[in-house]
């Protein structure tokens, strides 16, 4: 080997650390002209970029040419750099002037002479990423030798310009992520698969402690529901409970999201310690006056009834008989409201749970019926069901009254004399599907989900709702989920709403 050839194997070598140790796109593309320039002895070099919307090629700003230089685009095929960029093969011109694709432009306004150029597609795995240009050869011609290591260090230099193109969309995506992360009000926080923090804002630091580094630990002393492991495994909601030295509730969810070299866990939560206090409260309240409310309203239906028991219609004055009935019947709709109150409240309990055994549908289908056969009968209604001999995995009390608060919704909410409320169920081996239909008024769509929140009603105008609280598909879907199932509602605008309910069952033995 030649001493020229070492030189030149020397110069790659070291041109190949250089550029593997910047990632910084500025400072590696000035290496990269630095080097292009000392690798072939040549006086200076040029780098050209491919800008990919455009397909144009330009020099970049960091290079510091001035903003002249900055305005050159050049198309595939114009100039030699434009050239080398269509073909994707080198160019040796050792008498530029004499290269009708040349232009003197560049030199006229810099005062710099071109005599010879260099000029070498810069590719990595056959894309094109530029042309890097090595102008004026000391002491001769370019030749050969020139071009294999210019072209070799081309190579090393496409590898160098991905790698730093790559560490700053890498950069810029965690700075933009930063920037989400610090302006949500909401605690964030991103993570490994194993629960290492990789970035946290401040919400979920004053949150979990300034030293937020592991989610297990941020959450040790807490009651997490599901538990830690589990969310790192599978994500989904969550909350999370410290009842010393003062409570702290968070409620959030973790879902999966991709990182670099694998997979992580975005964990977003907020403080709802206050808001679970103020649902403690309310429930409090609900339960202690409704309980207080029962005393009073039993002794108001009691003695309506022994009045209405004690007056003979043929005698009694219609006032009195009218007053008497009217404290009754009011007193009777208060209780069962009353009733529905303390239910709901109880069903609210962070300690609520059913007690399930196998019950069969149909007999609790018919016990529903016998508590509304009376309202069934006002209203010349017809419920159609047809038994299943279905037996499910049920709380019976729970059971019966979800099945009445349906059918008195079906009831309630359709003015149709002489309606039919139509019960189905059907099963599988694991679940059992219980559906009530109705053919009134249907529902907007936009109160198809909210009909499921507490005290919500939808307008009496629309629906000819008489009364209620707004409890009965609340209750059903906190029953349904208190047993693992769910409630769902469809509706159609003139054609009436269906209520589902997935319930589980018993599998035969």
């Amino acid at each position: 080997m030649s001493t020229k050839e070492a030189r030149r194997l020397e110069l790659l070598l070291e041109g190949g650390r250089l550029l593997s140790s910047k990632l910084e796109p500025a400072e590696l593309l000035r290496t990269v002209i630095q080097l292009a320039a000392r690798v072939v002895d040549a006086e200076t070099a040029s780098l050209l970029l491919l800008d990919s919307e455009t397909n144009e090629l330009y020099f970049d700003v960091a290079l510091g040419l001035g903003e002249e230089a900055a305005k050159v685009r050049l198309k595939p095929g114009q100039g030699i750099a434009g050239t080398v960029a269509r073909e994707l093969k080198p160019e040796i011109i050792n008498d530029a002037r004499r290269d009708p694709r040349w232009s003197p432009a560049m030199d006229e306004r810099s005062g710099f002479v071109t005599r010879s150029i260099l000029a070498v597609p810069i590719l990595l795995k056959g894309r094109l990423l530029g042309v890097v240009e090595a102008i004026n050869k000391r002491g001769g011609p370019f030749d050969r030798g020139d071009l294999s290591a210019f072209e070799a260090f081309a190579s090393q230099a496409g590898v160098a310009l991905e790698n730093a193109r790559l560490f700053a969309g890498l950069r810029d995506e965690k700075l933009r992520l930063a920037a989400v992360f610090s302006q949500m009000h909401d605690g964030a926080v991103l993570t490994d698969a194993g629960g290492r923090v990789v970035l946290a804002n401040e919400s979920a630091r004053k949150l979990l402690g300034s030293g937020l580094a592991d989610m297990a630990e941020a959450f040790k002393g807490m009651i997490v529901a599901p538990p830690t492991a589990e969310l790192l495994s599978e994500g989904g909601d969550f909350t999370a409970t410290r009842r010393e030295p003062t409570l702290l509730v968070v409620a959030g969810r973790a879902t999966k999201t991709p990182l670099p070299g694998g997979e992580g866990r975005l964990f977003v939560f907020r403080d709802e310690t206050e808001v679970r206090r103020q649902e403690a409260l309310k429930r409090s309240f609900l339960s202690l006056i409704s309980h207080k409310l029962k005393t009073p309203l039993s002794v108001v239906i009691g003695f309506s009834d022994i009045l209405l028991s004690g007056m003979d219609p043929e005698k009694a004055a219609p006032a009195a008989l009218k007053a008497a009935r009217s404290i009754n019947e009011q007193g009777v709709k208060v209780g069962e409201l009353v009733d529905k109150l303390i239910r709901y409240t109880t069903l609210e309990t962070p300690d609520a749970a059913a007690r399930r055994s196998e019950v069969k549908l149909d007999e609790a289908v018919a016990e529903a019926l016998k508590a509304l056969a009376e309202k069934i009968r006002a209203k010349r209604a017809k419920v159609d069901y047809r038994p299943t001999e279905l037996t499910l995995d049920a709380d019976r009390g729970m059971l019966v009254e979800v099945l009445k608060n349906l059918i008195e919704n079906s009831l309630k909410f359709d003015p149709n004399p002489d309606c039919v409320v139509v019960v189905r169920a059907a099963s599988d081996d694991d679940w059992a599907v219980i559906s009530v239909t109705d053919s009134g008024p249907g529902l907007p769509p936009e109160h198809q989900e909210t009909v499921f929140s507490r005290f919500h009603q939808i307008e009496k105008d629309f629906t000819g709702q008489q009364e209620g609280m707004g409890l009965g598909l609340p209750f059903v879907r906190k029953v349904a989920e208190l047993h693992g199932g769910k409630a769902v509602l469809h509706s159609t605008l003139g054609q009436g709403t269906t209520v589902t309910v997935t319930w589980p069952r018993k599998k035969s033995e």
